[in-house]
């Protein structure tokens, strides 16, 4: 789990990315809890959230081609600028017109950051570290959205959500200092494609090809919708049937971070990261939304939401993890261009959904009917991968997985 921090530029992207983490969490509580503040319309934050995921959704393809030609620093540290004049942006609260333009002036710089990010982090372990890697960044990222939430939910009741946001702005400055200070020599060339397959389309033939991942990604797809946009119904269930307060809205998101952090050392600890894996997880986190939504008070819903949040890391992970040890290096960009794709459309269609399940049928009733879809999903999605495999897929116990290489498949 820890062979990855024997890099000195891990160790700096590491430290940084925790700052950062936290710094952005306390963006998402303050921002979150501004706008059901002013609207009180859970609908409104689905709205902001599906502005942030239409530019991925829109130049995602051609961020991924991008990546895979052109260097990664110098792009990151030109974007971590950015984002902090837009975080700096926020503190005038100049309407809900500002708040959607920095909504979608975000979304276009994650459009060419997000792949830029995957492929940079390969380049700074070697290949046999890089599952590990991906597992402790999973972990130091909930650690810093602990952080984040935690101060934040003490902030935004003190000073206000403004604060948060200057703060965040300032959090940039620890990824431009972590990138300007490694060391070029020890970062790992990663092989480029050919001439002739460097484009959109030659990334759009590869992943067309490889039936797993279609089938991974459109799992997430449903399970990243509908099962996982708790920034709007946990803000939505306190404001409504829990009857709370920013400081039950923050208690609960520190309860998620909590939970997200212990679901990163169970995989790492495991170093499981396999078909059944995510199957099962997908299935257990899906009925445990639908008895989130029958929680009668703050207490039980925290103790709900726990789970839920370390098998949703669990799933995340194992997700990335695949899909970057099992496809072409020189393909990584834009595979993970498709990733974020998937998540912008899964942010785009299902934050808005369940804040309009919310408004409409009241939160309890949007968390059960995601569920039920959800735990649908996380079924059909075993069948048709044991389609593929030509073999039984069952649904297992986490702790005592069997291996399933999704590489065999591919090849």
């Amino acid at each position: 789990m820890f062979a990855p921090l024997k890099e000195r530029n891990y160790r700096l992207w590491a430290a940084a990315d925790l700052v950062s983490t936290a710094g952005t969490w306390m963006q998402v509580l303050g921002l979150n809890w501004l706008i059901l503040s002013d609207t009180g319309s859970a609908a409104t934050m689905g709205l902001v959230v599906m502005l942030q995921a239409l530019p991925v959704l829109v130049l995602g393809t051609w961020g991924g081609a991008l990546a895979d030609r052109l260097p990664a620093r110098p792009l990151l540290i030109a974007s971590q600028a950015v984002r902090a004049l837009l975080a700096l942006a926020l503190v005038a609260h100049g309407g809900h017109s500002l708040i959607f333009a920095v909504a979608l002036a975000s979304g276009v710089i994650s459009s060419f950051e997000g792949p830029a990010l995957g492929r940079f982090g390969s380049a700074l372990v070697p290949p046999s570290a890089l599952g590990s890697a991906l597992a402790l960044g999973s972990v130091l990222s909930s650690a810093g959205r602990i952080g984040g939430m935690a101060l934040g939910g003490v902030l935004v009741g003190i000073t206000g959500p403004a604060a948060l946001f200057v703060i965040n702005a300032v959090s940039y400055l620890a990824v431009i200092l972590a990138l300007a200070a490694m060391r070029i020599g020890e970062l790992r060339d990663l092989p480029v494609a050919a001439a002739g397959e460097r484009g959109v389309r030659s990334g759009l033939r590869y992943i067309a090809g490889q039936p797993v991942v279609l089938i991974v990604l459109a799992l997430s797809f449903v399970l990243g919708s509908l099962g996982r946009n708790y920034q709007v119904s946990m803000a939505a269930m306190v404001a409504g049937p829990l009857h709370g307060g920013s400081g039950a809205y923050g208690l609960l998101s520190t309860v998620f971070a909590v939970g997200a952090v212990l679901g990163g050392l169970l995989l790492a600890g495991s170093g499981r990261s396999t078909l059944r894996v995510l199957l099962g997880t997908g299935l257990i986190i899906s009925l445990l939304q639908i008895g989130s939504g029958l929680a009668p008070d703050v207490t039980s819903f925290a103790a709900l939401i726990l789970p839920i949040a370390a098998g949703a890391v669990v799933f995340d992970t194992v997700v990335s993890t695949r899909i970057q040890l099992d496809t072409r290096e020189d393909m990584r960009g834009r595979v993970l261009a498709a990733v974020g794709i998937v998540s912008s459309l899964s942010g785009m269609a299902g934050a808005p959904a369940v804040g309009w399940l919310c408004d409409t049928l009241g939160p309890r009733g949007a968390l059960l009917i995601g569920g039920v879809v959800t735990t649908a999903a996380a079924v059909a999605g075993a069948v048709a991968i044991a389609r593929v495999q030509g073999r039984k897929v069952h649904l297992p116990h986490l702790p005592h997985p069997e291996p399933l290489r999704v590489a065999e498949q591919m090849a």
